[in-house]
C-alpha cells in the first residue's frame, strides 16, 4: 500500500492522514506512525473511532464479493497495526510506543545511531522509491537545515520537541507537511528531540546550505 495523495481530500493534513488509517490505506510505516500517534494523544481517538464505525456500516452493506477482494491485504494491515487501547496508552505509554516497536523490531537502545551532520542522527528503517522512514535524534536547540520533501512528510515526537512554521510540536503530537512546505526544524532549547518520520521522498534542501553545496558541486 501506498501513500494517500493528500492533496486531493478536502480536509487538513492531519485529517486527511486519520482517515486513511481509519480505512487501512496507508503504508506500514505511516500505519505504525499514526497508530503510535493515537496511543499516545487521545486526543484523535474519538475522531478516528467515529471513522471506522462509518466504514463499518459502509462494509455491512457491502457485497460479500467486494469483501473477500484485497482480504490479504486487509488481513496483512490488521495485523501489523498492534495498536493499543485507550487504558492501556491511560496507564501510561513507554518511550516508543507499541505500534512503533512492533515496526521498529528492536529495543531502542538496540538502534543503531549514525551521524548524519553535527547535532543530528539517524537510524534509517525503509528506504525504497516513494517511501523513506526513519528515527531522528536531534540536539536541543539545533536547528535543521531548510528544506522540502516530494510529496509528504509526516513526524511524531517520541521525545522532547521541535518548532518550524506550522506550529509547536511534543511528545505525541504528528506533524504533516507537504511539498508546498518550505521549513527549517528547530529543537526545543530544553532538551534532545527524538522523532519518527516519514516521507514520499528525500530531503531537498533549500536556503543557503543548498546555495553552498551546489557551488561546490560546480567547483
Amino acid at each position: 500500500m501506498n501513500f494517500v495523495p493528500l492533496s486531493h481530500v478536502q480536509a487538513g493534513p492531519v485529517d486527511a492522514l486519520l482517515a486513511a488509517y481509519a480505512t487501512g490505506a496507508l503504508s506500514r510505516p505511516l500505519h505504525a506512525l499514526v497508530a503510535s500517534h493515537l496511543s499516545l494523544r487521545a486526543d484523535n481517538r474519538a475522531f478516528v473511532n467515529s471513522l471506522e464505525h462509518l466504514i463499518a456500516d459502509d462494509i455491512a452493506a457491502m457485497d460479500v464479493q467486494d469483501l473477500i477482494t484485497g482480504r490479504a491485504d486487509r488481513l496483512a494491515a490488521i495485523f501489523h497495526s498492534n495498536g493499543c487501547s485507550a487504558d492501556e496508552a491511560e496507564a501510561g505509554a513507554e518511550f516508543l510506543p507499541p505500534p512503533l516497536g512492533h515496526y521498529l523490531g528492536m529495543p531502542y537502545g538496540e538502534l543503531p545511531w549514525r551521524a548524519v551532520m553535527p547535532g543530528l542522527k539517524e537510524v534509517k528503517i525503509e528506504d525504497r522509491p516513494g517511501c523513506e522512514a526513519s528515527m531522528l535524534w536531534i540536539r536541543a536547540g539545533r536547528a535543521m537545515p531548510s528544506h522540502t520533501h516530494p510529496g509528504i512528510e509526516a513526524t511524531l515526537v517520541l521525545k522532547g520537541s521541535f518548532e518550524d512554521a506550522t506550529g509547536i510540536y511534543t511528545r505525541g503530537d504528528m506533524a504533516v507537511v507537504d511539498s508546498d512546505v518550505d521549513h527549517k526544524p528547530v529543537a526545543g532549547a530544553d532538551e534532545d528531540c527524538i522523532c519518527f518520520a516519514v516521507s514520499e521522498g528525500p530531503v531537498r534542501l533549500t536556503g543557503p546550505i543548498a546555495r553552498l553545496f551546489q557551488r561546490l558541486i560546480r567547483h
